[in-house]
């Protein structure tokens, strides 16, 4: 097994369903892992398309959308999309293919440092240079894009390392997702709060939405007669 092919198998293994984007030489390890697997690749005729696209789907969903560019001009394409999930509060995991690690830090054709090109647009950003830490590199990733405050992470894997045999062959396990409640101190300093406030007003952010929360509180809203107003977001 090749990196290319147990990166795919951690992917599979988080849950993925679609990666989005474009083909291109410094990625077709990866695609050709893809085709041997249950996830189905969506060809987009842009890499910002698939990087919105993976947005929306991390929107919807809940679980990190996942896109796929080829270097130089293909990663500078998909970092709109990129960008706007970090700002937004969306799960997006950002693979892109890169030169081999003999090619980097000469003049080479469309070579950019993708790492830190994206460093200022997303959660957390790395480079896989070792193929036997493929599988905690995809695991954190994905913890880091879906935890509180949801958000991009980007993975650039170099073409030979790609190529290059792993020794350990098994995605890690996924974290549960346990449901944590406020203190009943913090209860009560909000009840007091609430009944000691002339005008109280609810201001409802995002978070609402990713809880599921939008039942109770407007069950809460309107026992208590309060107002409420949305953030931006």
């Amino acid at each position: 097994m090749n990196t290319a092919e147990l990166l795919v198998q951690c992917l599979e293994n988080e849950g993925v369903e679609y990666v989005f984007g474009l083909p291109g030489e410094e990625n077709l390890h990866i695609l050709e892992a893809l085709k041997n697997s249950s996830i189905k690749f969506i060809t987009t005729r842009h890499e910002q398309g698939a990087a919105f696209m993976a947005d929306v789907y991390g929107r919807l969903t809940g679980k990190a959308g996942v896109c796929l560019s080829t270097l130089g001009p293909g990663a500078t394409n998909l970092m709109t999309g990129v960008a706007d999930a970090n700002l937004d509060g969306a799960p997006l995991v950002a693979i892109t293919g890169q030169v081999g690690t003999d090619r980097m830090h000469i003049e080479s054709h469309q070579y950019l440092d993708l790492v830190a090109m994206f460093s200022p647009v997303t959660k957390w950003n790395t480079q896989i240079v070792r193929p036997n830490n493929t599988a905690e590199i995809i695991r954190k990733g994905f913890k880091i894009a879906q935890a509180e405050k949801p958000g991009a992470v980007h993975i650039d894997l170099p073409e030979n390392i790609a190529a290059m045999e792993v020794t350990v062959e098994a995605p890690l396990n996924r974290d549960s997702r346990e449901m944590t409640y406020a203190s009943f101190r913090s209860f009560n300093v909000a009840a007091e709060a609430i009944s000691k406030a002339k005008h109280p007003l609810i201001l409802v952010g995002n978070g609402a939405i990713r809880a599921e929360a939008s039942e109770a509180l407007t069950e809460f809203a309107t026992i208590l007669h309060i107002p409420v107003v949305n953030t931006f977001m």
